[in-house]
């Protein structure tokens, strides 16, 4: 439930103003430059960002999930970059500390994370283990008080920023699949640690990741989040219910973000006399993405909503996560269409929305393993 209206209200006009004024006039910078202005950074520190969903106790603004689906709303109707440098510290990079850390390692990192002093990233996909998570062989091995770190994580957002990571790394070799993997904290300095280049990608320029290698990394045993063997893959499952929500929420707001600069040229751009926004072809394109996008963002808050009353959203957040994602990507191919030609070329918003969202359809757990996440719960509630 929204806890202060007032003030969420006052939060959520402040960080569209932001978005509208600092954030769209240089998302052509961001893509030129592949990296985020420094007096940006600052600003999103300031506002408090870095920390959206972290306690309060620890520094952070403590939102709920709906709260949170509210602010990544406003935050998708720009450049996904801008979104990326925080959102770890919201999501994946930060929650498995948030949820199963002990005490000590929430009092340590949490309100350094909030405050955005450091950024966290999430470390789990391998070049031979990506939608199969439970294959990681990244190997953990206890060497007193310390654990060994040996293997090559790929393709891990914002690596190149990154001052920790939250690392799945196998401790019990005798146990396949989930059960042998636990989850570390690792400091970016460590010994052993390396980042490899930055990838070259398709779009999300600004947004950067890179493989991350570890030869005979030694961390600290205190950095097992909890403290406890075995359990590190089912901490990185309740961390991407969460942070497929908060894709989905940024999916609605981009699609609506295209969908708008879509039907503002609809307007303005002539053709047998009369703007092409009259013309029924292009009205159906433009009304199907306003009824998808709609649905999607139905979607999204009512998931958020059960998150908040303690129900499980697993089936729910796929769902979501799902739906948004491809109909991001549909509202993406029509804003396109309706901008035609012109559309193609870059000095226009969709060309560069185009590439950026193809992306919404992989992370996060691709649309197929959704479909299975989907699937197999129905199976499993029929049977039960």
């Amino acid at each position: 439930m929204i806890r202060d209206q007032q003030t969420l209200t006052l939060l959520l006009e402040t960080i569209a103003r932001f978005v509208r004024d600092r954030l769209v006039p240089n998302e052509q910078w961001v893509e030129d430059n592949d990296r985020i202005p420094d007096d940006l950074l600052r600003e999103m520190k300031v506002l408090g960002l870095f920390g959206l969903s972290i306690p309060e106790e620890y520094g952070g603004l403590g939102l709920t999930m709906e709260e949170e689906v509210f602010v990544a709303l406003e935050v998708g109707r720009t450049s996904p970059a801008f979104r990326s440098l925080f959102g770890t510290n919201n999501g994946i990079g930060a929650q498995g500390i948030v949820l199963d850390g002990t005490e000590k390692q929430k009092q340590h990192y949490l309100p350094k994370l909030a405050s955005g002093e450091i950024i966290a990233s999430f470390a789990l996909t391998e070049p031979d283990s990506g939608s199969d998570a439970a294959s990681v062989s990244t190997s953990a091995a206890r060497d007193g008080e310390h654990y060994v770190l040996n293997g090559t994580k790929r393709f891990i957002t914002n690596a190149p920023e990154a001052g920790i990571f939250t690392v799945m790394a196998r401790t019990d070799h005798s146990v396949k699949g989930a059960a042998g993997i636990s989850a570390f904290i690792v400091e970016a300095r460590t010994p052993g640690l390396t980042i490899g280049a930055t990838d070259k990608k398709m779009g999300q320029k600004g947004a950067h990741t890179a493989d991350v290698v570890f030869v005979d990394c030694r961390v600290p045993a205190e950095n097992l989040i909890g403290g406890k063997e075995g359990v590190g893959f089912y901490t990185a499952m309740k961390v991407l219910d969460k942070g497929r929500l908060h894709i989905a929420a940024v999916c609605v707001g981009v699609a609506e973000r295209m969908l708008d600069d879509a039907l503002r040229y609809a307007l303005g751009r002539y053709q047998f006399g009369k703007p092409i926004a009259d013309f029924q072809l292009i009205q159906a394109m433009l009304a199907d993405s306003r009824a998808e996008s709609y649905a999607a963002r139905c979607m999204v808050l009512d998931a958020a909503r059960r998150r908040d009353d303690g129900a499980d959203i697993t089936t729910e957040a796929a769902c979501a996560k799902l739906f948004s994602s491809e109909m991001c990507g549909r509202v993406a191919d029509r804003a396109l269409q309706i901008h035609g030609g012109a559309g193609y070329m870059s000095d226009y918003s969709i060309e560069r929305f185009y590439r950026d969202v193809r992306l919404f359809r992989i992370y996060e757990g691709t649309t197929q393993i959704q479909q299975l996440v989907i699937a197999r719960n129905m199976i499993r509630m029929f049977e039960s």
